[in-house]
């Protein structure tokens, strides 16, 4: 097998990977950056500079979201897995 096409399949495989993991973690990221904003805003106009306050609030979006979109998630991961990883042994030369 050429190198150029192991390279190609490498280099295809890494943006394919990126794409599924900002695929995965956009979701959770955006959610608990609007949730720090919204918590960030209620404790700068109230003057209440509680630590839990802003952590707890996160905490609680990330549960939900990874209880509804979970199954989305593991499917992403598992059509990356099956379909992008599924050829990759064909690329390992053993010596």
């Amino acid at each position: 097998m050429p190198t150029s096409d192991i390279l190609d399949h490498a280099v295809t495989l890494s943006q394919q990977a990126l794409v599924t993991a900002w695929t995965v973690l956009l979701p959770m990221l955006g959610a608990t950056l609007i949730v720090g904003l919204l918590v960030g805003i209620f404790q700068a106009t109230t003057q209440i500079q509680e630590q839990t306050l802003s952590f707890a609030p996160k905490l609680l979006v990330l549960t939900v979201i990874l209880f509804l979109a979970g199954p989305w998630f593991l499917r992403v991961l598992t059509d990356f897995a099956t379909q992008d990883l599924g050829g990759f042994w064909q690329y390992i030369v053993i010596h």
